[in-house]
């Protein structure tokens, strides 16, 4: 079996497993902040804080071991520190002891005071609040270039669907919105759990800050000055007070449970377009040497709504991870949580970081058929617009019970032709043949207008993207310009 530094120089090569949420689709940037550099070289960058707070708070510290630190901070070893976790069966003292191989002077000093967590659980936070900071502002993209379409196809009608059966008009671009509002709710959580996160801090073992009061001599005030100058470094307004080893797990939850929803959200817009696709309204892009299908060359499939879909569930599955390990954190916690948390959180953010390019690559060149959605309503519209011709006739001195069943009657006539016969609805050139209605026969064209059929739905749109759209996406004005990292 190959040794762990082996397998870890063989990853990325074409002889051992990679995930393709890294290798195949997500950012580079997302990637690199989920790391073994990014992960470790902010270890290192913790213990360099540490050691500076801790000097400035009079512990004998030389100004000659910081800079030794300084000066190493991306000068990993990562065979070595390989070598000394298999040694020693432990990931934070192997590297540990691989920091200090290359700062002699400071390795008495290094994770003075710290236990793992101090690097693991604040790196993580970091990681996470990082991780925020690259998906918001593509949320908000993806927001921004639906928000173009829904004002684009605000007064287009289309054939609304309850139970994906024919219902009342609404327009492309009112249907457009409810994708925008549900993604509108998921910037607000995700920028809500992003700036909720506190660091954990300087805080020992157990969460009692024992081993600093012990370095400091029994001075409550420099180990509340030590975690608060910690704190600052590291970027985070607030750290949490009480903690046990590590930050509460409960975080996670809420870090995931967001990114879960998100994904509901994504699943939903991309299954509507697939299904649309289908009915020939609505495409995805589709670029000109793209192949649909290596057997059938016609064939145009929504391979990027599909590949949203599929990533989309397992990001929704994700959160399941969190809460059971939050649940069995026994008093102040227990190791069970690691391994699982390196493949979760990790993957969460990949998830979400490959979906929302793909959703922004999709929203940028969506494709409407117009003809098609007009051939569609006049299938169904006849039957929608029965009660309005009623009304006329009604006004135009008819008796409503006599019209209603005169339309009943013609009705029926008409869905045989459509379900039995497999022709086009014919119920107004059977209402025009009929001399009973020849007093509204000069209005039918009026009733029958589409737009007369959706209501408010243009209204709707221009104050939803007025009043709520475009004030959230105001702070991310200055990235909106920025195209879609598609990858394979």
């Amino acid at each position: 079996m190959a040794a762990h530094g082996d397998r870890q120089q063989a990853a990325g090569g074409h002889d051992s497993y990679s995930s393709p949420l890294a290798s195949r689709y997500a950012s580079p940037d997302m990637s690199f902040v989920f790391s073994e550099r990014y992960k470790f070289r902010t270890w290192r960058q913790l213990w360099l804080w540490l050691a500076e707070a801790e000097q400035t708070l009079g512990l004998p510290i030389t100004d000659e071991q910081i800079q030794e630190m300084k000066s190493n901070l991306d000068n990993i070893d990562f065979k070595m520190a390989a070598e000394e976790e298999k040694r020693l069966r432990h990931d934070v003292m192997a590297h540990v002891h691989t920091f200090g191989h290359c700062c002699p002077k400071a390795s008495g000093i290094i994770h003075l005071g710290a236990t793992s967590c101090y690097v693991g659980d604040n790196t993580d936070l970091i990681i996470l609040r990082n991780a925020f900071d690259l998906l918001l502002p593509k949320l908000a993209r993806v927001i921004s270039r639906l928000t173009d379409f829904a004002k684009e196809q605000a007064d287009l009608p289309t054939l609304g669907f309850t139970h994906f059966q024919p219902a009342q008009l609404t327009t492309v671009g009112k249907r457009c919105c409810l994708w925008i509002q549900d993604l509108c709710m998921d910037l607000r959580n995700l920028k809500r759990v992003r700036d909720d996160l506190r660091f954990r801090g300087v805080k020992g073992t157990t969460g009692t800050q024992a081993s600093f009061l012990q370095l400091f001599e029994g001075d409550d005030e420099k180990v509340e000055q030590l975690d608060k100058m910690v704190t600052e470094k590291a970027g985070f307004k607030r750290a949490f007070i009480i903690t046990g080893q590590t930050y509460t797990r409960k975080v996670d939850i809420e870090v995931l449970s967001v990114l879960a929803s998100l994904g509901a959200s994504v699943h939903k817009i991309c299954t509507d377009i697939r299904l649309l696709a289908n009915l020939k309204e609505m495409e995805e892009p589709f670029e000109k040497q793209q192949i649909g299908s290596s057997a059938m060359p016609y064939k145009r499939n929504p391979m990027r709504s599909e590949r949203c879909c599929s990533l989309a569930r397992h990001l929704m599955t994700l959160v399941m991870d969190p809460l059971q390990t939050a649940s069995v954190q026994w008093f102040e916690r227990t190791l069970d949580d690691s391994a699982n948390r390196r493949i979760c959180l990790a993957e969460a953010f990949l998830t979400a970081d490959t979906i929302l390019n793909t959703l922004q690559n999709i929203s940028e060149g969506l494709v409407v058929y117009p003809k098609v959605i007009e051939r569609r309503i006049r299938q169904e519209l006849p039957f929608m617009a029965t009660e309005n011709i009623i009304m006329a006739m009604v006004k135009a001195g008819g008796n409503r019970q006599d019209c209603h069943e005169k339309i009943r009657v013609l009705s029926q006539q008409a869905a045989a032709v459509v379900k039995q016969e497999g022709g086009d609805n014919d119920l107004i050139k059977r209402i025009q043949a009929d001399a009973y209605f020849s007093p509204i026969h000069s209005q039918l064209d009026h009733l029958l207008d589409p737009s007369s059929f959706t209501g408010r739905s243009s209204q709707q749109v221009r104050r939803f993207l007025e009043e709520e759209v475009y004030p959230l996406l105001k702070p991310y004005a200055d990235v909106m310009k920025v195209k879609a990292e598609l990858c394979l």
